[in-house]
Formats: structure tokens, C-alpha cells, sequence
């Protein structure tokens, strides 16, 4: 319910009055009645279904009946002007004047904060959070599935955050491991001193394509690779120098590429932290009898009790080294020692789905009951993005595609103005539009990748948003000093003005419903059909040649749903832009 009406508003005060229900099993029945195509309806409505379940009595009569009952119970007042039901729903038209009166003052007022003090997140518990997310593993590929972990990853964060939690940001490198006895090798090899300062993710991945084929051919290098890899695992000196400059070198690049997207870390850790650390859950899993040797000198984990392969998970290599599974285990352990959290999210594709089943599962039967607040957030995969120069390699090569591809889309437009900064302009557009074209749809769903899509100027795109944004600015700018303050709400009776109002009020339930679900797209849809709205009413509702008091409404509201873009552009990563 959309917002805090004042006092002589207290519908589910009132209403629990007369239904004889205490007022929190309101709060959720009651909900803002969506924008539709429909000619004017109201503006909020009660659930009559979802009322009739907490009161848990089946011998209910018709639903319809007990709504038309319910409505004869209730009167109209100075507030709700008129009542009706609908399907299953009693629904209540709220005094206009009162209602724009309200809604303009509490966009205005709680400013970033609209939504977020709704009933609906009052007594919300304040906990601590830990999302790891991103993680690109150091001198492999940076693919587009790091991508979608770390925009996905960002809204969650950001919108915990937002909701007054307090979250640890961690992106967990993979920075150890086999691959770095191929890297100590091939840099050994073909390496550049001179190339790894200057481009180190690039020049770090070129060695290691190149080790890697090199192995393939010749046994000596896989096992000088393997040799370096038991060095740096025993801690040899010159081992681990070699690769410290390497985990050092791509973090600092990475940082500069993440500062682009708008996204920070609070930790980097990786997986090099818990070679020692891994060490010891394999005591532990061997204290409690856990651990199985099997006949190649591996070491395995038997999930089900039963022997079934399915369940059998390997958390040693033949010659004592740890493996991923390992590593996570130790760190769920060390991170729920140093943050003490309440809830730890991962987020990475879905192909992880089964070795974090089997990480949450382990945990358990050590003995570590908090495992049960550990999830995993899964996303599909994403088809078909390639740049110019080829398949993607880096998230650099997408941030300068983005760029590079809104320069040209901006100078082809004859309305773009001169802008100070076009570079700038053009990446967060062009973020916008690749965050919304990712956060449309579930994201569990697998979906193909389109530049095209990405950039159409109109339709439900990222790119209109931005424009909506920076349309809506230039109205203040141009008119705003002098209107604000001469204002009067009865001059914003005219349908547009009270659809974009009555979808203002929803805006706390689509908060509501992502941080139920996770799924950034309620806050999408919602925006992409707010900016809809703004376009139709900028085409109808003139500031100039209006009244003062007109106008001045009028400004009033289109600040009203700027302010409130911008507030959800920014939970989904996005940076609105005030000029385009």
C-alpha cells in the first residue's frame, strides 16, 4: 500500500475495525490498483481471497457475497470518495485533491527514500549481508557471464542496501588453482615484463592461451606446470612473488574497469586465501569420519550415505592439493566467523546450481547449522555477444563496444544538444540500455543478445529511460525556479495526472515484490511504464503559456516521477543522466 496516508486516512485501521482483524493482516491485503488500459478505476483495493486465508475458515461463503457485504459495511468519508467491488476485491476511490496532495508531498519529501518507508518494511529486522558476486577468475576470460554476475549482484546489494541492511560486498577471484602453475610456466616462457604493467588481464590471458596449447603438445611443460603449482601450494618464495604481482596487477585493473560500471567491492578476497584454510576442513572432514579415499588417492565426500554417484563430491586432489569445493567450504567458514552474517547470497550462473547444493549440504553435516542461510541466486546464460574485434573477452572490450556504439547512435540524432562530456553520456546510456535488455525478463532464462535491441531509441529500453530522465530535467531547468513554489494541487485533475499518481503509489509493492524475489524486473516494468506515462502527459499536459498555479502543479509532478526514476534506476546500477 502505496503510501502513508495522513491521519484521517486509516483504511486498515477502520477497516479492521469493522472486520474484526488486526490491522497487519491488512497491510498485505491491501495493494494500489495497477495502471491499466481500462477507463479510470481506483486507486486501492482489498483482497477479499487473501483476507479470507488468515482468517483459515473453510466454510466460507461466496467470495463475491462476502466482498458486496464488506462494502455495505464501509462508508465513504472526506477520504475515500467512492467504494465498490470488483472480482473478489472491494475497491476504493480516494478523495483526488487529497490524494495528489499526498502523493506529490511524499515523493518530495522522502526523496531517495520513497517507497522504502512504506508499512510494508516497517519492523523489517536490520541484518548483515554478504554477496559474492562477479568473480572473475585472474588471467581466463572475463566472459559475459561475469557480466551478468556482477550487474546482478550490484541491484541485490543495492537494494538491500537500501532497505537499511548493512551488506559486505565481496568479489571472490578465481586466483588459484591449477591454472596459475600454466601461468608461472608460460610467463616463465613468454612473458613481458613490459606488457604485464601495461595491459595485464590481456597480456596474462595471451600467455596463458599460449601455455596451454603448449602443454597440450609437450609433457615437460604440463609438468613444469604442475611442478610451479606444487611450489606456490607449499609456499615457495619466488613462486609466490611472481604470482602475488600477478593477482596485484589484475586487481587494480579490474577496480578501474568496475569504477566504469558503477559497481564497488568491499573485499576482494579469492580462492589463494584458503589453501591453508582448506587444509583444515579436510581435518575436521576427517575427524568426523566424512572423508573417503578412493582408489586414484583422491578423496571424496558421500552426500547421500549410500554410495549414490550423484551425490559424491571430491574435495581433494591424488597428491594432497585442494580443490574449488574445498576452497568454498573454507571460506563459508571464515567469512561466517569474521562477519557473523545473517544471510550470505551467491550469485553466479545456473550450471552452479549442484556444487553449491552440495557446498550448503556439506556445511550442514559438519556440524555448521548456519549453512541454511546460505544461497545461491542462479542466471542463465547469455548467446550471441560478441564485439567488433570478435568473441568478448574482457568486460573492457564491452564497456568501449557500448561506448563506442552510443557515440555514433548520439551524433546520428539531430537532438542531441552539446554536451560537456559525450563520452560519459554515451557509457551510461548505453549501461542503461544493456542493464535493462538483461533485467526484462527472469533470470533464470537463457537469452540471445542483440546490439540492435539494445540501442532502439524507443520502445522498452534502457536508452528511453535515460531519455525520459533528462527530458524531465531540461523541463526544470527551463521553467523551475520560478513555478515551484505557486502551486496548487486541484489543478491536477486530468486523467494522465492521476494515472502517473496512481502509479506512483504502487511503487513500494514492486520494491517489495524484487526483495521477495530477487528479480530486478518489477522494478523494470514498472519504470519503462512510468516513463510511458511521463511521455504522454509531456505531449498533453503544456507548463507553458499554463496558469502559474498550473504550471507550477504541473512542474510539481513531472519532478515527482523524475525523482522517482532516477531512485530506481539507480537500485538497478544504472546512473541517471541529465542531459542526452
Amino acid at each position: 500500500m502505496g503510501m502513508s496516508l495522513p491521519p484521517n486516512f486509516e483504511c486498515p485501521i477502520r477497516l479492521s475495525r469493522v472486520l474484526n482483524l488486526p490491522p497487519e493482516n491488512l497491510i498485505t491485503s491491501i495493494s494500489a490498483v495497477p495502471i491499466s488500459q481500462k477507463e479510470e478505476v481506483a486507486d486501492f483495493q482489498l483482497s477479499v481471497d487473501s483476507l479470507l486465508e488468515k482468517d483459515n475458515d473453510h466454510s466460507r461463503p461466496d467470495i463475491q457475497v462476502q466482498a458486496k457485504r464488506l462494502a455495505e459495511k464501509l462508508r465513504c468519508d472526506t477520504v475515500v470518495s467512492e467504494i465498490s467491488t470488483g472480482q473478489r476485491t472491494v475497491n476504493f476511490k480516494i478523495n483526488r485533491e487529497l490524494l495528489t496532495k499526498t502523493v506529490l508531498q511524499q515523493v518530495i519529501e522522502d526523496g531517495s527514500k520513497y517507497g522504502l518507508k512504506s508499512e510494508l518494511f516497517s519492523g523489517l529486522p536490520q541484518k548483515k549481508i554478504v554477496v559474492e558476486f562477479s568473480s572473475p577468475n585472474v588471467a581466463k576470460k572475463f566472459h559475459v557471464g561475469h557480466l551478468r554476475s556482477t550487474i546482478i549482484g550490484n541491484f541485490i546489494a543495492n537494494l538491500k542496501e537500501a532497505l537499511g541492511h548493512q551488506v559486505i560486498r565481496i568479489n571472490y577471484l578465481g586466483d588459484w588453482g591449477m591454472q596459475f602453475g600454466l601461468l608461472g610456466t608460460g610467463f616463465q616462457l613468454f612473458g613481458y615484463e613490459e606488457k604485464l604493467q601495461s595491459n595485464p588481464l590481456q597480456h596474462l590471458f595471451e600467455v596463458y592461451v599460449q601455455v596451454n596449447k603448449e602443454a597440450a603438445d609437450d609433457k615437460s611443460v604440463a609438468k613444469a606446470a604442475q611442478e610451479f603449482f606444487q611450489r606456490l601450494e607449499l609456499g615457495d618464495v619466488q613462486a609466490l612473488s611472481l604470482w602475488q604481482k600477478f593477482r596485484d596487477l589484475s586487481i587494480e585493473e579490474y577496480i578501474r574497469v568496475y569504477k566504469r560500471l558503477g559497481v564497488y567491492f568491499d573485499e576482494y578476497s579469492g580462492e589463494s586465501f584458503y589453501r591453508e584454510k582448506s587444509q583444515e576442513v579436510l581435518k575436521l572432514l576427517e575427524s568426523k569420519g566424512l572423508l573417503l579415499k578412493t582408489i586414484k588417492g583422491t578423496a571424496v565426500v558421500d552426500l547421500s550415505g549410500n554410495g549414490d554417484p550423484s551425490s559424491i563430491c571430491t574435495v581433494m586432489r591424488s597428491d594432497g592439493t585442494s580443490l574449488y569445493a574445498t576452497r568454498d567450504l573454507a571460506a563459508a567458514i571464515d567469512r561466517m566467523d569474521k562477519y557473523n552474517f545473517d544471510t550470505m547470497i551467491y550469485v553466479t550462473d545456473k550450471g552452479q546450481k549442484k556444487h553449491f547444493q552440495q557446498v550448503f549440504q556439506m556445511l550442514k553435516i559438519m556440524g555448521y547449522d548456519w549453512a541454511e542461510r546460505c544461497q545461491h541466486v542462479p542466471f542463465g546464460v547469455v548467446q550471441g555477444m560478441k564485439t567488433r574485434r570478435g568473441d568478448v573477452t574482457f568486460l573492457e572490450d564491452v564497456l568501449n563496444e557500448i561506448q563506442l556504439r552510443m557515440l555514433q547512435n548520439m551524433a546520428s540524432i539531430k537532438t542531441t544538444k552539446e554536451l560537456k562530456n559525450p563520452q560519459e553520456t554515451a557509457e551510461r546510456v548505453g549501461l542503461a540500455a544493456l542493464i535493462i535488455q538483461d533485467f526484462k525478463g527472469l533470470l533464470l532464462t537463457d537469452y540471445k543478445f542483440s546490439w540492435d535491441r539494445v540501442f532502439q531509441s524507443r520502445g522498452d529500453t534502457g536508452v528511453f529511460l535515460q531519455y525520459t530522465h533528462a527530458r524531465l530535467h531540461s523541463l526544470e531547468e527551463t521553467f523551475g525556479c520560478g513555478y515551484l513554489n505557486d502551486f496548487n494541487t486541484a489543478c491536477l485533475q486530468e486523467p494522465q495526472s492521476v494515472s502517473i499518481l496512481q502509479h506512483l503509489l504502487r511503487f513500494d509493492e514492486v520494491l517489495y515484490k524484487s526483495s521477495q524475489d530477487f528479480q530486478p524486473r518489477h522494478i523494470v516494468s514498472y519504470l519503462l511504464t512510468l516513463s510511458h506515462l511521463a511521455a504522454v502527459a509531456h505531449k498533453t499536459l503544456q507548463i507553458k503559456d499554463s496558469p502559474p498555479e498550473v504550471a507550477g502543479a504541473r512542474l510539481h509532478l513531472f519532478k515527482a516521477v523524475r525523482s522517482v526514476l532516477a531512485n530506481g534506476m539507480k537500485l538497478l546500477g544504472i546512473t541517471p543522466v541529465c542531459r542526452m
